[in-house]
């Protein structure tokens, strides 16, 4: 909501310098001096802070002397009914006046002021057909766009506005240098909201449509404009939340750092409970990028009072070991006796040599007892059965053998396992491949749990 009302502020001090602007009454004869001017491109020059003063709005002079009085008595109108009425008469009649920008100007305050939004928006437009970048027609439909919904309309009016602002525009006639300043202030904030809200919604529907490299995309266009943004209103909720999830979801992750930040701020701007489960939200992608909650409590706390990151700032990354580093980390801290078969693969697989030995030279000609889910059976060999295994979980969800297992005897039929179903057996290993990792093992036997005794009959005495 505190966004909402700060746009509509925005918005109505850009027309309320329109107003001022296209009201002023001339001081000469219109053959002496021209009604108030408007807003004329000028070329490009250096960038805003360090660009040379602008030049002086250029004189407009409407020679006709009818049409000079039909231009003043309309914006001098107090009542914005008559207003309306006299600048939608003057425009009709002078189609192609030297002020025809100006009066259509006045046209969208005055329609702005009566809150007439649909005809505020066509005026806007044909402000827009005379001048590309009138920068408070501009502003006027990407905040009206916005609001409305139609996000993809405000996206382009906001990228136009912030394209025009790259350049030198001429102050119109009527309006101070610090109005002019003030106003281009002002819309550069309404262009970078709307320009970056509309990629941020692009990227949310990107999202649900389940086209995550759009998404992506999305999010990374809209962060710029809503850093921008926050820079101006960094204490606005809506805008620091926007940003830290555009900073957070774009793929790239260079932003990761800040989108940590910005998230942790929006927990402290929060209220109720919003607040915590910002919080919540803010953990967990702050374990997730530096393994683990430390420090997460000092970043909220910095948060409550710094507004912006400061230059230096930033969190240290969680670099998840290698495979091999796991593997050796394994066999420190862990007998070969205790270890699990899944974890004997790991070291037998990804680990050093030396790491790999370790392990091998524990279970090589070892009989082992374990269990594992039948893959295939061949069972064409009436003396001994071969059985093909998978005994880690991740081999079983895959349906990948990793036991390549050598009965001693043919399993007898009642006892045969079908595929896909549980195996107890015990064998002893006397190769394996690292990758793709199989172990082989022989002297294969089945193991059958005892069958419970039956209790034995009793006779009870007659009573």
């Amino acid at each position: 909501m505190k966004k909402i009302v700060l746009a509509m502020l925005l918005v109505a001090a850009v027309t309320a310098i329109a107003q001022t602007a296209s009201t002023a009454a001339p001081a000469a004869p219109p053959a002496a001096q021209a009604p108030p001017a408007a807003t004329q491109p000028a070329p490009a020059q250096a960038p805003p802070a360090q660009a040379a003063p602008a030049p002086p709005p250029q004189k407009k002079e409407i020679k006709d002397t009818a049409e000079y009085n039909a231009y003043v008595g309309a914006v001098q109108q107090t009542d914005n009914g008559a207003k309306i009425s006299g600048l939608e008469a003057f425009v009709t009649q002078y189609p192609n006046s030297v002020v025809k920008e100006d009066a259509l100007e006045a046209l969208m305050t005055a329609y702005q002021q009566t809150n007439n939004q649909v005809k505020m928006l066509d005026t806007a437009q044909k402000v827009l057909q005379v001048n590309p970048c009138n920068l408070r027609a501009l502003a006027v439909l990407a905040f009206t766009k916005q609001s409305q919904g139609v996000f993809a309309d405000a996206g382009q009016a906001g990228a136009k506005g912030l394209q025009c602002l790259q350049t030198t525009l001429t102050r119109p006639e009527g309006t101070t240098p610090d109005e002019w300043e003030k106003l281009k202030t002002q819309t550069k904030m309404i262009f970078n909201s709307a320009a970056g809200i509309s990629a941020y919604q692009a990227a949310i529907a990107a999202n649900q449509a389940k086209d995550s490299a759009t998404a992506s995309t999305d999010f990374a266009k809209a962060e710029p404009f809503l850093k921008a943004v926050v820079q101006d209103q960094p204490d606005n909720l809506l805008d620091v939340y926007d940003l830290a999830l555009a900073d957070l979801a774009a793929g790239s992750g260079e932003n990761d750092v800040e989108g940590l930040f910005f998230i942790a701020r929006a927990s402290n701007l929060a209220q109720g409970d919003g607040k915590a489960k910002i919080a919540q939200f803010g953990k967990s992608k702050y374990v997730k990028y530096h393994g683990s909650e430390e420090g997460w409590s000092d970043l909220l706390a910095m948060t409550a009072t710094t507004k912006l990151p400061p230059p230096d700032f930033t969190i240290k990354k969680y670099v998840p070991p290698t495979p091999a580093e796991q593997a050796a980390a394994l066999v420190k801290s862990k007998k070969v006796e205790e270890m699990s078969f899944a974890e004997w693969q790991m070291v037998l697989s990804e680990g050093t040599p030396e790491d790999s030995d370790k392990v091998w030279s524990v279970l090589k000609g070892k009989p082992l007892q374990m269990a594992a889910q039948v893959i295939t059976i061949d069972a064409s060999n009436k003396t001994a059965t071969k059985l093909m295994l998978a005994g880690s979980s991740d081999d079983i969800d895959a349906k990948r053998a990793d036991i390549d297992l050598t009965m001693t005897a043919a399993i007898p039929p009642k006892d045969m396992p079908k595929e896909g179903a549980d195996f107890q057996f015990q064998g002893t290993p006397v190769s394996f491949v690292a990758k793709p990792f199989v172990m082989t093992m022989n002297d294969g036997a089945l193991l059958v749990a005892a069958k419970p005794k039956p209790k034995p009959t009793t006779h009870k005495k007659p009573q």
